[in-house]
Order: structure tokens, then sequence, then C-alpha cells
């Protein structure tokens, strides 16, 4: 069952829009919904340029990290960039060390082992840190908890700059300065940067103070592109500041890792979406942390040898390719576990926990169960008495601010209200799961595990023009924050016989038409309502409109969110 819930501006402001932009009532009811009140504003919206960027010393200890970065690099100074092993720690990482290695600095990367180091500055980094004589650690998407790690390196004499975005606690690390938007009375105007995103912060601060050409830093805008895409942050402000511009820059890349990743990926001929970063290229990069070694990834991106990249490029293809199968295993096992061990009658969230599931796949598994159920879901990889847990959730559950409820059972956490990581000794698990599925019990009602598809408004088929492709291409870059528009028509008709196609026949095809007006749909994943489309009676669908390329030829398609017989009540 799927709601559908059509939004529902102010019809005044939809009124003057729609005089303002001389524009369909559809454009304008989208334009209110996206929050533009006029065609001044818009301009902004529709291009954002990087002028636009606010301040970087806004963020408190900008001004005296940048600073001590700076001075370092001046004096030739050791520093190590200490990533965290996913796409936004590692392309962070690897954007820092680029622009710092273009000023001269003496720099180097270290990313943690996922099995060795776990999560998060380690006392082996630290140690690593004084072995090659850093005077500095700059950490790129974690160490806002790394409260014993931080105190290791000050005995050591080491300083650490924290560059975070992850959800804080009121209590800090004793670092040197703490970047992060998040934290606590913080006045920066935008807290959703990604890891890399807060990292980029501190290289346009450290380039105005040493007064070097801003394009040394704007150069790697690409890189946080990509990890600002992967870690699904919301696609305003400066966020869409960010990958509105750095989709541009990464089709025509100078990184020969770029260049080898969309190469293995099939894009290097492809129009670079949001969608396509998370699906195509974030697993490849991904794949190093997951399965092995991450500072293959790290390689690959900072590498000015292009053989060497293609090389590293096919390295993390394969490795995607095994991440793949283990993941199946593991989703299917954990399929079976649902249905065994929990009663979802009674239980709003899902705790799993085995023996063996590898720790580097088990977001992406809590992400599958999370969709399927529509429930809070924690996965659990047990390595005898020790597990490491990944959770996802769902609107009107905050992680975080729940396994903060759990803290007593775990012996770690952290992370966003949507997604987050955790370490749990194999004692506490039983109680763990009772206390975080009662807390779900407690705050979700039924209607909140119902999926709902928010829908922008009702539009006739006869809308779907080239100026219409023209506004839709104009609200890019999607993602979280600012979605596809998805849009209902009502009693469209099935032209032809419609057709099960995919290889499990799991998909939909087949041709809408309404008064004259026809257009291919594909409904992935909707083979269910196939009774309904050979019925002959009218259906209700609601859809997002794109381009679809096939052998070189582009035509609109229609991609089906859900469908309903016409004679069903939308709410």
């Amino acid at each position: 069952m799927t709601n559908w819930k059509i939004k529902s501006p102010d019809p005044q402001l939809v009124a003057n829009l729609q005089k303002e932009f001389k524009a369909p009532e559809i454009i304008a009811t989208v334009l209110a919904n996206h929050n533009i009140y006029s065609v001044e504003q818009s301009r902004e919206f529709f291009s954002p340029e990087i002028s636009m960027l606010h301040d970087p010393f806004l963020i408190p200890d900008m001004e005296k990290g940048a600073k001590y970065v700076a001075k370092l690099v001046s004096s030739n100074k050791k520093i190590l960039v200490f990533g965290d092993y996913d796409v936004d720690g590692i392309t962070g990482a690897s954007m820092l060390y680029l622009f710092l290695k273009s000023l001269g600095a003496d720099v180097e990367v270290y990313i943690p082992n996922r099995e060795k180091d776990g999560y998060g500055l380690s006392k082996t980094g630290v140690d690593y840190s004084a072995d090659i004589g850093a005077e500095l650690i700059i950490t790129c998407d974690c160490g806002i908890n790394a409260f014993e790690s931080v105190n290791y390196a000050n005995e050591r004499n080491i300083k650490v700059i924290i560059t975070d975005h992850h959800t804080t606690d009121t209590k800090l690390p004793d670092a040197y300065a703490i970047l992060n938007p998040k934290i606590e009375g913080c006045k920066y105007p935008f807290r959703d940067l990604c890891g890399g995103g807060v990292t980029f912060k501190l290289a346009s601060a450290v380039a105005i103070i040493l007064k070097v050409d801003p394009d040394l830093v704007l150069k790697h805008i690409d890189l946080i592109t990509l990890g600002t895409a992967a870690d699904i942050v919301p696609l305003v402000d400066e966020n869409r500041i960010i990958v509105y511009n750095g989709l541009r820059l990464l089709g025509d890349s100078d990184k020969p890792g770029i260049r080898a990743l969309l190469k293995v990926s099939g894009l290097s001929d492809k129009e670079l979406t949001v969608g396509r970063l998370v699906f195509w290229i974030a697993p490849r990069i991904n794949a190093a942390g997951r399965m092995g070694d991450p500072s293959r990834a790290i390689k690959l991106l900072t590498t000015d040898n292009f053989s060497e990249a293609v090389q590293l490029a096919n390295q993390l293809d394969q490795e995607n390719r095994n991440r793949q199968e283990i993941q199946k295993t593991i989703v299917d096992e954990a399929l079976r576990k649902v249905n065994a061990e929990i009663d979802l009658q009674r239980n709003r969230a899902i705790v799993l926990w085995k023996d063996g599931w590898h720790p580097g796949v088990i977001g992406i598994v809590a992400s599958k169960i999370r969709e399927e159920y529509s429930r809070p879901t924690v996965i659990i990889s047990l390595d005898g008495d020790t597990g490491k847990g990944s959770a996802r959730s769902i609107p009107g559950f905050d992680l975080y601010e729940n396994l903060t409820q759990c803290a007593h059972y775990l012996d770690d956490y952290g992370g966003h209200p949507m997604a987050a990581g955790l370490s749990v000794s194999e004692d506490n698990l039983h109680d763990f799961r009772s206390k975080f599925v009662s807390q779900a019990n407690t705050l979700l009602s039924d209607d909140d595990l119902v999926n709902t598809i928010s829908i922008e408004g009702e539009m006739s088929l006869s809308i779907i023009n080239s100026r219409f492709m023209e506004f839709l291409d104009k609200l890019a870059p999607y993602g979280p924050g600012n979605m596809r528009p998805i849009f209902l028509t009502k009693k469209i008709s099935v032209s032809g016989t419609p057709k099960l196609v995919g290889a499990g026949s799991d998909h939909l095809r087949f041709t809408a038409k309404q008064n004259g007006t026809s257009y291919d749909c594909i409904g992935f994943n909707l083979a269910k309502h196939y009774e309904h489309l050979i019925t002959g009676e009218p259906v209700d669908i609601v859809y997002v409109v794109e381009e679809n390329e096939w052998q070189g030829q582009r035509s609109i398609q229609l991609n089906i969110r859900d469908i309903k017989p016409s004679s069903e009540v939308i709410q």
C-alpha cells in the first residue's frame, strides 16, 4: 500500500507566479513548492554561482585552524590528512591533499582499514603520524567523537584539526580546532555540508590566508561533488552550488582517476547526474574501503598517471562486483531472518545480527531491508563477542537521538538522523534490540510505516513539451531536498499491449495515452500492477518525466512511480 499526497501551495502565490512567468499552472505550482516567489529569485536558484558560497570564516575555529595550516605549509612542516573510508571521506581527503600539494606542502594521506582500525581517528593513525614526523593531523569526515585518539595525539605532541559534519554531543574532543557546522551554537548559515564540504571550506580559508589563486581550491570541486552526492545530503544552499558547478567540471575533469572511473562505469559519453554518481561511481570508490585496502581509492583520485588510474579503476570495478555478490547473499539471509525473528505486526523497527556478515556491506543491507519493510533497520556483523552495526531510518525517527537513548548498551555510535553506525558487545545485543524497538513502537504510528509519494500536482500529458523539459532541466541537479518532481495524471488509457520486462519480469513497459497525447512508460519493480493495465479500464499514474537515451536516440519517457485504478480515492 502506498499513499499519494498532493502538495498544496498557496493558490494566490501560484496564480501570481503563473502570471509573472507566463507559464502553465503546473510549472507555477512546482515553483511555489520550491519556495521560489519571483523571477528575480529564480535566477539564483536556476544558476547558482560560486560567488554565492558563504564566508568560510563564519565556521567557529576556522580562522585558528586555517592559520595554523597556512603556517605549517609556509614552514614546510609535515601534515597528515586522515580521511574516513567512505566516498565522502576519501574525496575530501583527496581534495585537501591535492590542494596542499599544489602549495608545496609536505603532506601525506592516511585512510583507516575498516576491519583493522575501525571507524574514525585511531591510535594506529596517530602512531603513523608520529612515525612520519607529522606535526598536525587534519581529519576529513570523522573525529567529532574521537576523544581518546585526540588525547593520545596531544600526548604525542601532535595537534589535531577536526573537519566533520556528523551530529555532535555537548562534549567535544580536546582538538586544536574543530570545524563542524553542526556544533551547538554555530552560526554558519548552512549546517548540511558533507564532510568533504567542510574540508573544502578549510582549503578555501587557507587559500585566502596565503593569498593564493582560489582556483587552486575550486579546481577540485569535482571531488567534493562526488562526496556530496554520495553522502545523500540535501541539495540546497551551498550543496546545490557545489554540485551544480561540480557536475560541469566532472565531465571535463583533468584528473586521470576520474576519467578512468567514468570509463569503467560506462559514463564517458553520458550526461552526468547525481543519480549516476550515486549508483555508478560511488559504489566503485566505496568498494576500496568495503572490500579491502581503501588507500587504493586515494591513489586513484590523486594520481597524475592515466595508466595507473585505469589499472586501479579496473581493480575497484572488480571489487565492486565481488561486493554485489556478497551483498546479495547477506540481503537474502537478512530477509529470511526477518521472517523468522521479527513480528512485523508488533515491531516498528528491525534489528538483526549474525556471525560472519561482511562489515563492509551491512550499510547497504540495512538500506535494502529498510526499503522492503519501511522500518528503521539496524544490521550488525558479529566478529567474536563484538558487533559492528549500520543503521538506516525513515522520516520521523531520528537515529542519532534514539541511539543516544540506547547509549548504555553500546560501545560506540555516531551519525545522522537517517544513517548511523555503532558498535555493541554480544552480551548487550538483545537488550539493545529490545530498547531500540520499544522506542520505535512509541514514536512511530502504523501510518509512518506506509510509503508516501509526495506529488507536485496534477496535470494532463499535453503539458509536456520542449518548454516543460527545459524547465525540468533548470531545476536540476536533483537529490535530497530537491527531488525530481513527481506528477499525477488521471484517467489515462493504455495503448497497445503492456509488457513485463527485465531478467525476472519485474518491470513494466507500456504506452500511456490521454486525449491524443501518448508517451512511453517504464515502471521499475511494478510488475504487480500488470493486471491493472490489461483490464482496459482507465488508470491514474504518478511519475517523473525524463529523457531516455537508447542507441544514440533521445526521447521523452515517463518513469512510473505507482499506478492505481481511476476509481480509487487519492488522499
